[in-house]
């Protein structure tokens, strides 16, 4: 968190090219499910920005009961809702089931695991749009978030790119 908020202020972002070169590789065409940036996460904000410009649906996640979430539509001039964990969220009745999640993280590794905030909320997601559809999982992070093994259990998923501030893994 420390580390996190100090290059934050250094104003260190993703660039969107990265991002977007994996999604057109990808062939996944339709819609983005995005995150608001919180506790000094990866700002992706100006990266759904570009992605909407080039039509792109945008969606959030909300959180639901039983540590279940899901993605909604949502528009830059839409409100938001702040939810239990002082996130905002979409108000939007749209569910969205995104082809490209991007994902926040706490830590990774080289291996793509990645390290949450131990809620399983992106696992759970995950492995429920992964039964509807071919999905592409992109983390985003500093690259001073990388440890040598993030811990993982069997409910753990592997994300499919982690690009960071310095390079793609």
């Amino acid at each position: 968190f420390k580390i996190r908020k100090k290059i934050s202020k250094k104003n260190c972002k993703i660039n969107f090219n990265k991002v977007f070169y994996l999604v057109k590789k990808s062939n996944l065409k339709n819609s983005i499910g995005g995150y608001f940036p919180v506790n000094y996460e990866i700002d992706d904000l100006e990266i759904l920005k570009e992605f909407k410009k080039k039509n792109y649906q945008i969606s959030l996640p909300v959180i639901k009961k039983n540590f279940d979430m899901d993605f909604y539509k949502w528009s830059f001039n839409d409100p938001l809702k702040i939810n239990k964990y002082g996130i905002p969220e979409p108000n939007s009745i749209k569910l969205v089931y995104p082809d490209v999640i991007l994902v926040p993280l706490v830590a990774f590794d080289s291996n793509l695991n990645r390290l949450g905030y131990g809620g399983g909320y992106y696992d759970r997601v995950i492995k429920k749009l992964s039964i509807k559809k071919k999905i592409l999982k992109i983390g985003l992070a500093f690259s001073v978030q990388k440890i040598n093994n993030v811990p993982v259990t069997k409910y753990d998923k592997k994300l499919d790119y982690i690009v960071t501030d310095k390079y793609i893994l």
